[in-house]
């Protein structure tokens, strides 16, 4: 696991906060218009959340997704930080929004 020690966002578009490499890769972080995300990986994917700003409480809950993203593990070197962090940072910009059904 990696924290980020300079909680500065070197690039203000995106900073991972949080990274755990290898199988079970997961983590967190923050988009610059202040969402936050998370990833983690499932069934042979890696699965990005985007959360919407201003969240209620710590833990995110379905309803605060406002867009997704999932990338083959493919191209993906799971042990290796730098790799699992542009392959988020890829997710992120293409993330789509999540459809809301109307209430």
């Amino acid at each position: 696991m990696t924290l980020s020690t300079d909680r500065e966002m070197i690039d203000r578009d995106f900073a991972v906060e949080d990274l755990t490499t290898g199988v079970h890769a997961s983590g967190f972080g923050q988009v610059g218009d202040g969402r936050s995300f998370s990833f983690h990986v499932e069934r042979q994917a890696l699965v990005v959340e985007i959360y919407r700003p201003r969240l209620r409480g710590p833990v995110p809950q379905s309803e605060d997704v406002v867009a997704v993203a999932t990338r083959k593990l493919t191209d993906i070197d799971l042990s290796d930080e730098r790799s699992v962090s542009a392959a988020v940072r890829d997710a992120v910009a293409e993330a789509q929004p999540v459809p809301r059904s109307g209430r």
